[in-house]
This record gives structure tokens, sequence and C-alpha cells, in this order.
């Protein structure tokens, strides 16, 4: 008696924390009621965790208490034999009115058509079945003119956000918190219900799964994978916006390729769409954050290949899908920025960029007018008579009328017409001519308006797709070596370009408005390498703009945080001449001013300092270290650690030993006046 208690006191509190699914619990209603034009059979299908099992539970409470019999079929213990299946549901075929329920199907999902087109027909008057399965039903329930009147398939889909706040206020999770778990959770009511068993953080401490709750989450939303490569797709398809073949080919090779994509198409907690393959919300957080926590190296290699594939894909896109691309890229680093994110990923079809018509002239020149003045409109005026080609309009679907505007020029030479229209174009030309001349065959690219009236550069759509286009042009041009962009707006804008390696070089007056200038040199950072670096989760931005000269001493012409990015990418560029020779420490102490071949004797100063740390037993154990990283050059660090016979861990501490005092090192030598290195030789080992 007291063990029927219990189990109704906890159908009846299930039942009762039971948060939306309104439309699901409808069509469950209408079929215990009877109703002559109810289905026979209710099918819910939908990702581990979205909420199936409290349906199937939901269905449960409320037959018993309509008086109907409930047979309950755990699907995990079918082994997929119909006998067995014949043997536990044997009363829906003998007794009128019983409710079959069988959950957890896709462990059984060989049954389908056994179920389908034997065991159902041999029902009882009056029952009816519910399914729960991750896996969606076959064609053949729809296509059968029959079953098409008394099925039903029931897609469960996570909670909305209203939804979720109310699944957290029942667990009783203050309402402070609740935005944390809700933007983890993407409507899953398993990670919402997970994260809400969690003791409360102090106040003001940001929310972040555990190490405990991960696990839980990948073991009851991804459960058991065939194999690594399998892991390693997943780990991909957690980071990427979507993932199309030629992403994972670019990541784990053309056979996993062939085997795994086939794979992924299948599973339940991934929507195969036009794009490509997306991710359910709560798999994709719970894999990302799983395999930060688990293994950041990887977590980081993942994010550079993901990087360096989007390259590739906005390079070879067409111009019309450019934009797209780039914006998929972007995706990678939705999270870098804070709440506050500048800059979007998700694409605004509503908008058309356009290449400049000449009926937008005026309205483009209007619009300069009453943004920013009529000297910024005399200049916009100047570059629309000279370069035409560099203006793109925006304007809204289905409308002719421009509505924003932006400007990328192309300049290989300075002209004095474009020095005495435009201050701006002035300014950067001096800034060029005195820290970063043009060589044979190169040109610079300057991002010159960005003009949108009523919001003028603030983050909206428009800017966004601003922004893309920018990027678009960084990544798909050719012999571009400076880049320059525009903002007035330096206080918003500012902070996010220098993080992104692009530092204010200059502000300028026109017409009373202060236009502020931020510049790269792709010379001393490539967009591969740039495009790596910014898909590091943790990493001081190299210096693109040479640095203004210093007279407090050789080791103070570049920052120290700019310093130490420079001498670590000098290791990783070792064995590739053509990144070595962009290295920010050319323009550093370490190279002779005026030195015929700066390579060589950056070279020489690694080597000679390398050399210096092993000063004790300690210093020889990072020295060597060092070497086999990156100068042997082996082809990941735990092939390193087997090469010198220490543990992994014991491998890391000695490479971060050597980091330290290689830095120190360096910052302490003095001018280099020697005669160089010659540009073969590398550090003893």
């Amino acid at each position: 008696m007291e063990a029927a208690r219990l189990a109704g006191r906890l159908a009846a509190a299930r039942a009762g924390a039971l948060v939306g699914r309104e439309p699901e619990r409808a069509v469950l209603d209408l079929m215990l009621s009877g109703a002559a034009h109810a289905p026979l059979v209710a099918y819910l299908h939908g990702p581990g965790g979205i909420g199936k099992s409290s349906l199937v539970r939901y269905a449960a409470w409320q037959a018993e208490l309509t008086g109907r019999r409930v047979v309950h079929v755990d699907g995990r213990f079918l082994d997929a034999d119909p006998r067995r299946l014949e043997e536990v549901a044997a009363p829906a075929c003998t007794e009128p009115g019983t409710v079959l329920l069988i959950d957890t199907f896709e462990q059984c999902q060989p049954l389908e058509a056994w179920l389908r087109d034997t065991f159902l027909l041999r029902l009882a008057d009056h029952a009816i079945v519910v399914v729960a399965s991750r896996v969606a039903p076959d064609a053949e329930w729809s296509l059968d003119p029959g079953w098409a009147q008394l099925f039903t398939a029931l897609a469960v889909r996570p909670l909305d956000a209203a939804q979720s706040h109310a699944l957290l206020a029942a667990r009783g999770v203050p309402a402070e918190q609740r935005g944390a778990f809700v933007a983890f959770a993407g409507g899953s009511p398993l990670v919402l219900s997970l994260a809400a068993s969690v003791p409360a953080a102090a106040p003001g401490t940001p929310w972040y799964p555990t190490g405990d709750i991960l696990t839980t989450l990948v073991e009851r939303l991804v459960g058991d994978l065939p194999s690594a490569v399998h892991r390693r797709a997943l780990e991909v398809v957690a980071q990427a916006y979507v993932t199309r073949e030629p992403l994972l080919r670019k990541v784990l090779g053309d056979q996993d390729t062939n085997t795994v994509f086939p794979w992924l198409r299948q599973l339940p907690y991934i929507e195969a769409t036009p794009e490509g393959l997306h991710p359910h919300d709560a798999v994709r957080a719970t894999l990302e954050a799983d395999l930060r926590w688990r293994d950041p190296e990887r977590y980081d290699d993942v994010r550079l290949r993901i990087s360096l594939a989007g390259l590739h894909a906005v390079r070879s896109a067409t111009a019309d899908d450019a934009l797209l691309r780039v914006a998929e890229w972007m995706f990678l680093f939705r999270g870098q920025d804070g709440p506050d994110n500048l800059y979007n990923y998700r694409t605004h079809p509503h908008i058309e960029d356009t290449p400049l018509r000449s009926e937008d002239v005026p309205g483009v020149l209007r619009m300069a007018e009453e943004t920013e003045g009529s000297a910024s409109a005399a200049a916009v005026a100047h570059w629309l008579r000279r370069q035409p080609e560099a203006f793109r309009v925006h304007r809204y679907a289905g409308s002719s009328a421009p509505v924003s505007f932006m400007a990328i020029l192309r300049l290989d030479a300075p002209l004095p017409e474009d020095r005495a229209e435009d201050p701006v174009i002035a300014a950067v030309w001096d800034l060029v001519e005195a820290a970063a001349p043009l060589g044979p065959g190169e040109h610079l690219g300057i991002r010159r308006f960005a003009v949108q009236p009523g919001g003028h550069q603030r983050p909206s759509p428009l800017m966004e797709l601003i922004s893309r286009r920018t990027i678009a042009e960084e990544m798909r041009t050719h012999g571009r070596a400076v880049t320059f962009t525009v903002f007035e707006d330096a206080d918003r804008w500012g902070r996010y370009l220098a993080e992104a390696g692009m530092p204010e070089v200059a502000a300028v007056d026109v017409g009373g408005l202060r236009q502020h200038v931020f510049g790269r040199d792709w010379r001393r950072q490539p967009v591969e390498q740039w495009a790596q670096s910014r898909a590091r989760t943790a990493v001081t931005p190299v210096a693109t703009w040479p640095a203004p000269a210093s007279t407090s001493g050789p080791g103070d012409q570049l920052p120290r945080a700019v310093f130490e990015e420079g001498v670590l990418e000098a290791l990783c560029t070792w064995h590739t001449p053509r990144e070595f020779a962009t290295s920010v420490l050319l323009h550093s102490h370490l190279v002779t001013p005026g030195s015929p071949d700066p390579t060589s004797d950056l070279r020489g100063a690694i080597t000679t300092a390398l050399d210096a740390i092993q000063i004790d037993p300690a210093g020889v154990k990072a020295h060597e270290a060092l070497t086999a990283t990156y100068i042997t050059a082996l082809r990941t660090h735990k092939a390193a650690a087997r090469r010198l016979g220490v543990p992994y861990g014991t491998y890391r501490r000695h490479l971060a030993l050597a980091k330290e005092r290689l830095i120190e090192q360096l910052l302490s030598q003095p001018a280099t006046t020697s005669t160089p290195t010659p540009a073969h030789s590398s550090p003893k080992e």
C-alpha cells in the first residue's frame, strides 16, 4: 500500500513539473478521451534529454486517472526481439482501452516495420499506443493511406526562453542565475534540470558547468560513440556554425570524412538542412564546454583548423556567397567579446548588399551630408568619381532606395588630388611612407566610409554587413600589404579592433568630426596567421603596425605582451621562412638597425638566448623540451614528450619553463651589433 501511494505521489509530482508541451499534451489528451477522430498511435521523437520520457510519464498519469490500464515498455530491454515485445505488451492485445507506452524505442528501432505491419494490428479495441524515440519515424507511416489517418508524429522541440525560465523557477533557481543556465541549455529540459541541481554560486560569480555535469550530459545527450574519429567529428560539429563535407575533409581527411559524414546525418540531435549539419543547441554547448574542460590543447587545435577551413571557404566562394561564408566563420568567435558582442554571425536575408548604381549617387551623397557633414560628403563625392567600384550600397529587400553605404578603396601610390580632397587619406599616406612603405606590386586598402543614417556606426544588421564585406575583402584580396579602417565611434569599436590585432594609428579632423584610423600591416602577420591567432582562446594580439621608436632602452621598443607573443610566433614559424620573415621581433632590439639580413639577426639572437638558458639542470631539460618541440619540430607535443622519455605533464612543465627563460633572456640581451648568423643556422640540440 505504501509503495502504491509513493508511486502515485511520484507520478503526480512528475506530471506537475512538466513545463510547456501544450501541443503534445493536447494530442495525448485527445487520444485518451477516446474521440473518434483521435490518432491510434502517437510517435514522439527528438534528441536525448528533450523531454520525451516526461511526456510518456504524463500519458501514463493521465491514463491512470481515467481508469485505463497502462503497459509501460522500455526499449532498452527488448534486444530487438519481437517475441520479447509480444510478451511484455500482451495486455494491449487482450484488454480493451489499454494504453501501451514504448519508451527509448531507438534501442530496438529494427522492430519498427514489424510493430506497424504486424503487432499493432492485434491491439484490443480502443487501445492506444505512445512511442518515444530519438529516431524519427520512417516514411511508411504516412505513405500508407490507412496509417496516415491513425498515426501522428510529434517532434519534441526545445523549450523556448520563457518555458526554460519557468522550469528553473519551479526548481527554485534564483532569477539572477537563470539567464546563464538558459543560454547554455538551449532549451533542453535535461540540461536545465542538471544545472538547477548544482548548489547556487556566490552572488556575482558567473555560472559554468562543472566537469561532473559535463560528463553526465555527454553520456545522456550523446551516448557511446563508435570510435575516436566519430568523437572528433562531433567536436568539429560543435564548434562550426554549419558542417559540410569540405569542412570535415579539411579537419579529418578524406577517408574519415567518407565514414563519418553519413553517420552524423542520422544522429537524432543533429539537423540536416540545406546549409549543412546543425547540432541541437544543448549538444553543441555541452560538447564544446566538455572538450575545453577535458583537453584545452585539442580544443584550440580544432578551432584553429576550423578557422583556416573557414578562410579557405571564403576565398573559394563566389562573390554572392562570400558574405555568408564570412558570417559562418565569425560564428567561431561569438563568445569572445562578452554580452555586448559588436559583430554577429546571423544572416540578414532582408538586406541586400549590392554594387553602387548610378542612380544611387544622390542618395549616397545625401546620407553622407546628413550623417557626417559637408566635409565628409565632399570626400565621398571625390571617391565616387575616382573609384565608384569601391562602393557597396545596402537596401532592404524589395526596395531600390539605399539605406546605408560603405567604400573600400584600393591605392598603390599617393596622388596629390587624393591628399587634397580627403584629409584621412593624406594622413594614411603619411603613415605608410614613414613606417610601412609599399614595395613593388603592393597596395593598401582602406575601409574609408561606413555610413548608416539614424544609427551611425552602432551595431546593427547594416553594420554587420559592412563588417563582413570588409573581412571578405581582406581574406580574398591578393597583394594587399597594409589595410586600414576608419571609425568615428572609436570608444565603441576600438577595443574590439585592438583585440583583433588592429590598433588605432591616427586620428584626423574632418569638418569638425574626429575620424579614428586603425591599421594593420599584413606583412607582419599574414592572413593565415591572423585567422589562426583569432581562433585561439587565450592569445595576446600580435603587433600588426610598427611600434613608435623608443629611447628608453633596447628591451622596451615593443610592449612586453607583444614581445612575448612575437617570441612564440617566431618559434612556431622557425621552419617556414616566409612566415618567420614577418615576425614582429624584426622591429625589436634583437635586430641590428639597417641590417642587410634582419631575419638572420633574429635567428642568431634566438639561438644565443636558447643556448644561454642551460645554466642549471632545469634549464637543460627546458632547452631539450623547447628544441624538440619547435626546432626538431616533432608533429605533436605528445610526440616530443615521447622522444624526451618523460611523462606528458613533466614535458609541459619543462616547456613552460623554457618559454619563460627564453623570453627573459631575449629581453635582457643588448642591442644586436654583431655579424649576423647565417640564415640556415638553428639552435643546437
